[in-house]
C-alpha cells in the first residue's frame, strides 16, 4: 500500500465506520467526520536545530491540544512528514476528550 500514515489511518477509520454502519450500530458515538469538524485551526512549529515538529489544534470551544513528532535521525527528517505525524498525535487526543464528553452527556441524561 503506498499511502502515507495519515492515509492509512483514514482508510482504517473508513473501514471501521463502514462496518459500524453495516451492523446498524446507531447508538450515540463519535465519528471521524465529527472529530475533524471540531478542529477550527492548526498551527505548526518546528523547533530550531532539532527534528521536533509541534502541532497545536484549536477546537471549536477554544480548547487546544498539542501533538508532536521527532525523527531519531536528522538525516531522515522531513518537515512534511513531521507535520503529518504531529497532527495525527494531536488529533488522537480529541477522540479521548470528545469520548469523555459524550459519555458524560449520556450519563447525565439517565
Amino acid at each position: 500500500m503506498s499511502l502515507n500514515k495519515r492515509g492509512i489511518m483514514l482508510e482504517k477509520e473508513k473501514e471501521i465506520e463502514k462496518e459500524i454502519q453495516e451492523k446498524n450500530l446507531n447508538a450515540p458515538r463519535l465519528t471521524p467526520d465529527y472529530i475533524d469538524s471540531v478542529i477550527v485551526n492548526k498551527y505548526y512549529h518546528r523547533v530550531p536545530d532539532t527534528t521536533m515538529t509541534i502541532c497545536v489544534l484549536t477546537l471549536q470551544n477554544g480548547f487546544q491540544v498539542i501533538g508532536h513528532s521527532a525523527a531519531a535521525s536528522k538525516e531522515n527528517f522531513d518537515e512534511g512528514i513531521g507535520s503529518k505525524r504531529a497532527f495525527e498525535n494531536a488529533r488522537a487526543q480529541i477522540w479521548n476528550l470528545e469520548g469523555y464528553l459524550l459519555k458524560q452527556k449520556l450519563f447525565e441524561e439517565k
